[in-house]
Protein backbone atom coordinates (compact mmCIF):
# COMPACT_ATOMS: atom_id res chain seq x y z
CA UNK A 1 0.00 0.00 0.00
CA UNK A 2 1.20 3.65 -0.80
CA UNK A 3 0.19 7.05 0.89
CA UNK A 4 -0.17 9.48 -2.35
CA UNK A 5 0.10 13.04 -1.28
CA UNK A 6 -0.52 16.21 -3.36
CA UNK A 7 0.18 19.53 -2.05
CA UNK A 8 -1.35 22.04 -5.21
CA UNK A 9 -0.62 24.97 -4.71
CA UNK A 10 -2.74 26.37 -7.62
CA UNK A 11 -6.17 25.20 -6.73
CA UNK A 12 -7.91 25.84 -10.44
CA UNK A 13 -6.43 22.35 -11.20
CA UNK A 14 -8.06 20.51 -8.25
CA UNK A 15 -11.20 19.69 -10.17
CA UNK A 16 -9.07 17.91 -13.03
CA UNK A 17 -7.07 15.87 -10.17
CA UNK A 18 -9.91 14.73 -8.62
CA UNK A 19 -11.70 13.88 -12.25
CA UNK A 20 -8.21 11.78 -13.10
CA UNK A 21 -8.45 10.51 -9.63
CA UNK A 22 -12.08 8.75 -10.17
CA UNK A 23 -10.25 7.49 -13.84
CA UNK A 24 -7.80 5.78 -12.08
CA UNK A 25 -9.87 4.22 -9.33
CA UNK A 26 -8.32 5.97 -6.66
CA UNK A 27 -11.38 6.73 -4.23
CA UNK A 28 -9.85 6.73 -0.60
CA UNK A 29 -8.70 9.65 -0.59
CA UNK A 30 -9.15 13.17 1.69
CA UNK A 31 -8.49 16.77 1.28
CA UNK A 32 -7.14 19.33 3.44
CA UNK A 33 -7.00 22.92 3.34
CA UNK A 34 -3.41 23.77 4.41
CA UNK A 35 -1.08 27.08 3.95
CA UNK A 36 2.59 27.21 3.45
CA UNK A 37 5.14 27.87 5.93
CA UNK A 38 6.32 31.15 4.21
CA UNK A 39 2.56 32.34 4.16
CA UNK A 40 2.30 31.35 7.84
CA UNK A 41 5.54 33.10 8.41
CA UNK A 42 4.77 36.07 6.36
CA UNK A 43 1.14 36.94 7.90
CA UNK A 44 1.55 35.32 11.40
CA UNK A 45 5.07 35.94 12.96
CA UNK A 46 5.85 39.64 13.26
CA UNK A 47 9.72 39.01 12.47
CA UNK A 48 9.07 37.85 9.15
CA UNK A 49 6.36 40.68 7.82
CA UNK A 50 9.54 41.23 5.06
CA UNK A 51 8.23 38.62 3.06
CA UNK A 52 5.32 39.64 2.94
CA UNK A 53 6.32 41.36 -0.30
CA UNK A 54 7.13 37.83 -1.55
CA UNK A 55 3.39 36.62 -1.22
CA UNK A 56 2.06 39.33 -3.43
CA UNK A 57 -0.63 37.93 -5.94
CA UNK A 58 -0.80 34.19 -4.56
CA UNK A 59 -3.50 32.34 -2.98
CA UNK A 60 -3.65 32.43 0.66
CA UNK A 61 -4.59 28.35 0.86
CA UNK A 62 -3.30 25.54 -0.87
CA UNK A 63 -4.84 21.98 -1.11
CA UNK A 64 -3.50 18.70 0.29
CA UNK A 65 -4.56 15.80 -1.46
CA UNK A 66 -4.39 12.07 0.75
CA UNK A 67 -4.67 9.23 -1.13
CA UNK A 68 -4.18 5.36 -0.43
CA UNK A 69 -3.24 3.56 -3.64
CA UNK A 70 -1.57 -0.28 -4.37
CA UNK A 71 -0.11 1.26 -7.44
CA UNK A 72 3.50 1.77 -7.06
CA UNK A 73 4.08 3.93 -10.06
CA UNK A 74 1.13 5.98 -9.54
CA UNK A 75 3.30 9.31 -8.83
CA UNK A 76 4.82 8.51 -12.31
CA UNK A 77 1.10 7.92 -14.40
CA UNK A 78 -0.05 11.22 -12.83
CA UNK A 79 2.83 13.20 -13.68
CA UNK A 80 2.43 12.50 -17.26
CA UNK A 81 -1.25 12.51 -17.43
CA UNK A 82 -1.25 16.06 -15.79
CA UNK A 83 1.68 17.36 -18.28
CA UNK A 84 -0.78 16.06 -21.48
CA UNK A 85 -3.36 18.21 -19.21
CA UNK A 86 -1.34 21.22 -19.67
CA UNK A 87 -0.86 20.51 -15.60
CA UNK A 88 3.09 20.63 -14.88
CA UNK A 89 4.24 19.93 -11.68
CA UNK A 90 7.76 20.49 -12.71
CA UNK A 91 6.63 24.11 -13.06
CA UNK A 92 7.48 26.49 -9.67
CA UNK A 93 4.31 27.12 -7.55
CA UNK A 94 2.15 24.22 -9.06
CA UNK A 95 2.72 21.94 -5.96
CA UNK A 96 4.21 19.07 -4.94
CA UNK A 97 3.83 15.27 -5.45
CA UNK A 98 5.31 12.84 -3.28
CA UNK A 99 4.50 8.74 -2.85
CA UNK A 100 5.70 7.05 0.66
CA UNK A 101 5.42 3.36 0.81
CA UNK A 102 3.15 2.55 4.31
CA UNK A 103 3.73 -0.43 6.36
CA UNK A 104 0.10 -0.92 7.52
CA UNK A 105 -3.42 0.36 7.24
CA UNK A 106 -5.73 0.05 10.03
CA UNK A 107 -10.11 0.82 8.85
CA UNK A 108 -11.72 0.49 5.70
CA UNK A 109 -12.26 3.67 3.08
CA UNK A 110 -15.88 5.56 2.73
CA UNK A 111 -18.31 3.44 0.32
CA UNK A 112 -18.85 6.18 -2.53
CA UNK A 113 -20.90 5.07 -5.53
CA UNK A 114 -19.76 7.20 -8.66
Amino acid sequence: MYLLIIILHKEEYLEDILSLFVELGIEDAAIIESQSLTRALAYDVPIFAGLRFQMEGSKKYSKVILALTDNPDIGEELVSILKDEDIDFDKPGTGRIVLLKTEKVFGKPEEVEI
